[in-house]
């Protein structure tokens, strides 16, 4: 589906212009073409890689999707692949945003994606000093919009993750607290996989050898790298806690594991005193020890409670009761 068509010059908006005026302004040197499309199918992007001549395998790439990040170059034009997150209902969905990039267009691509970039287009709009560098503001401008939604995906995790940790110490379900640690953990792996990539694609945007559609807009790259560096460190260290907190609810459920014991333990000693005096005097022998005794019955019941009653005194100062 096509969302935006719009030819840019000098800094500012042109018209919003049909597909099929595209070939129109991109032969201008002057202008480019911004489009943006959403969940597009083979005839869109075929329609699209007629317009902008774009490398038939980076086409394939953004057809087929599930593609690592990445920044990759074929020639003058650049063919970038992020993971944009989105946490709905305790669950994180993982989109792919494919941007292609030439002199003078940039074709952004929105593949299971809800949130759009009408922000980023407003802000490059009002900006037109830097939207004169053309399409390479406009990518970092999209890069920007996508690596600054995992600052708030971050702070949901890590709320979550403090909860969990109230949950650990004040004796709910162990069981329950692991199953969302573990969920936990699995998001910040794929948020791990989002951002590693990356570092080293945005590094080659400012340093060494910039490809030209980025010339000049160094600062801001570097901006961008230093803002994954950050996630990445946040992540890392989110990451170390959950599996702290894991090891930690293992050792409270050890520890549950212990008292009960310890219980079952004291319950059976208490158990074991009279039984052991009964089970002699059960025996069926003719010659026993005040066996015809008037009171051997009596003080028999008299001393298995006794004993227990010691042995629950001892028992419960010592915490096992």
């Amino acid at each position: 589906m096509l969302v935006n068509c719009v030819a840019y010059q000098d800094g500012k908006k042109l018209a919003d212009i049909s597909k099929q005026d595209i070939s129109e302004y991109v032969v201008r040197p002057e202008c480019f073409v911004w489009v943006a499309l959403k969940d597009p199918d083979a005839a869109e992007l075929e329609e699209m890689q007629a317009e902008f001549g774009l490398h038939e395998l980076a086409v394939e790439d953004a057809r087929h999707g599930h593609q690592r990040p990445k920044i990759e170059e074929f020639g003058n034009s650049l063919f970038v692949v992020l993971h944009n997150p989105e946490l709905a209902d305790d669950a994180l969905h993982v989109g792919e945003v494919d941007i292609f990039v030439g002199p003078n267009y940039i074709l952004s691509v929105r593949n299971s994606v809800e949130q759009g970039f009408v922000a980023v287009r407003e802000r490059c709009e009002l900006e037109p000093e830097l939207l004169k560098h053309g399409s390479g503001f406009v990518l970092y401008a999209l890069i920007d919009a996508v690596v600054d939604r995992y600052f708030p995906i971050l702070d949901a995790l890590d709320v979550q993750l403090e909860e969990i940790e109230e949950r650990i110490f004040s004796g709910t379900s162990q069981r329950a607290n692991i199953e969302e640690l573990y969920a936990l953990k699995r998001k910040l792996m794929k948020l791990q996989y989002a951002v590693v990539p990356l570092l080293e694609g945005v590094g080659k945007l400012y340093g060494g050898r910039v490809p030209h559609v980025c010339v000049g807009l160094a600062e801001y790259y570097r901006d961008i790298y230093d803002h994954l560096v950050r996630i990445h460190q946040a992540i890392t260290s989110l990451r170390e806690m959950v599996i702290t907190a894991i090891s930690v609810n293992l050792s409270m459920i050890g520890l549950q594991e212990n008292q009960t014991t310890k219980r079952l333990a004291a319950y059976a000693a208490l158990i074991a005193v009279p039984t052991l005096i009964a089970g002699i005097y059960g025996m069926n022998f003719e010659h026993m020890p005040e066996l015809k005794w008037l009171f051997g019955y009596p003080i028999a019941l008299a001393l298995m409670t006794g004993i227990d009653m010691y042995l629950f005194r001892r028992l419960r100062k010592a915490g096992w009761l």
